[in-house]
């Protein structure tokens, strides 16, 4: 086929998309597809050159604005697939799903209503709660509207300390932080307000962190993430040696059933298609299993999680991206 590869794009996980794309890229002509490597920040004015795409140096002409042009140049190439290797706002979000409707080009991955619905924490959180399953409490801050004081008063009263204050519409980790008392929560505020007028806040589950990847209709085993520092953030989740990782996770069958289930609904709660990552926490006290989030497009690192479970139930990555383009083009149809 001819697949045109999304790669970079302007948010702040950029890097990330680069650096997953690179094992993509290589995948998909292991496979035999020529493949149109696009990056949408640039518009319609692409790279000559193959190796810009997946340089580190940010060219200064990218933007949000670009994503248009960018669905024109994929159309003008004859794509017959887009291969979504986008990561966060503007990738996740619906956005460059909605040109890629309009346009009439299918691609891997969510749609537009599971990508708004996954990306917006607040949103998920609410599907979660509504076919019932179990995730952490929260408040909502209006960064530049709303009164910290009040929100501090809010949080002794609702959460309690410590507690996660993170922008609602990030992913990686960006912009997260994790506040033990009530003397952090100003700076947390201003960081999390770097990335968006929307914070969320939520209540701290202490406990070891499960991811539950979803492939197609093939069950994958789960990965127990233990990162050096207190929360699997942004340097514990890319650099290496930073967090162990053990696939088949060791807990117990029926808490792994337990979590598969409440998987499965959080994921089709938000209509996810193809494939996806689930993360929880289980609280230390009881085990008990609290969702954190659908991620609809998966890392595709080295480090990435959704590889390390697929690997460990015998597929390996050329395999993996090769069941992910089936499920799309059948999915397409």
């Amino acid at each position: 086929m001819k697949i045109g590869l999304l790669i970079g794009g302007a948010s702040p996980e950029r890097d990330v998309s680069i650096e997953s794309c690179k094992s993509i890229y290589n995948a998909l002509i292991e496979l035999g597809h020529e493949v149109i490597l696009t990056d949408p920040a640039l518009g319609k004015h692409q790279h000559e050159k193959k190796e810009d795409y997946f340089s580190t140096l940010t060219p200064t002409t990218i933007s949000e604005k670009n994503y248009l042009g960018s669905v024109e140049f994929l159309t003008n190439e004859n794509v017959e697939l887009v291969f979504n290797g986008l990561h966060g706002e503007f990738g996740e979000d619906g956005r460059i799903q909605a040109l890629l409707d309009l346009a009439g080009i299918p691609y891997t991955g969510a749609g537009v209503l599971a990508s708004s619905l996954a990306m917006d924490k607040e949103a998920s959180k609410i599907m979660f709660k509504h076919f019932g399953v179990n995730t952490a409490e929260w408040l909502m801050f209006h960064f530049g509207k709303d009164s910290v004081d009040e929100l501090k008063t809010d949080i002794r009263a609702k959460l309690g300390y410590p507690c996660i204050i993170k922008p609602n519409n990030q992913g990686s980790t960006i912009g997260l932080s994790l506040c033990e008392n009530e003397n952090s929560v100003d700076a947390a505020i201003k960081l999390a307000g770097e990335f968006s007028s929307k914070i969320i806040i939520e209540e701290y589950i202490d406990g070891a962190e499960i991811a539950v990847g979803i492939l197609a209709d093939i069950e994958l085993p789960l990965c127990k993430i233990t990162p050096e520092h207190k929360l699997y953030d942004y340097e514990c989740k890319y650099t290496d040696g930073m967090s162990e990782y053990e696939v088949p996770a060791p807990i117990p069958d029926e808490l792994t059933e337990e979590l598969k289930r409440q998987a499965a609904i959080a994921y089709n709660a938000v209509e996810c298609e193809s494939y996806g990552r689930v993360d929880f926490r289980l609280r230390k006290i009881d085990s008990k299993p609290f969702c954190l989030e659908v991620n609809t497009l998966p890392g595709m690192t080295s480090h990435s999680l959704v590889p390390k479970m697929a690997k460990a139930a015998g597929i390996n990555f050329k395999e993996m991206i090769d069941i992910i383009i089936r499920d799309s083009v059948e999915k397409a149809r």
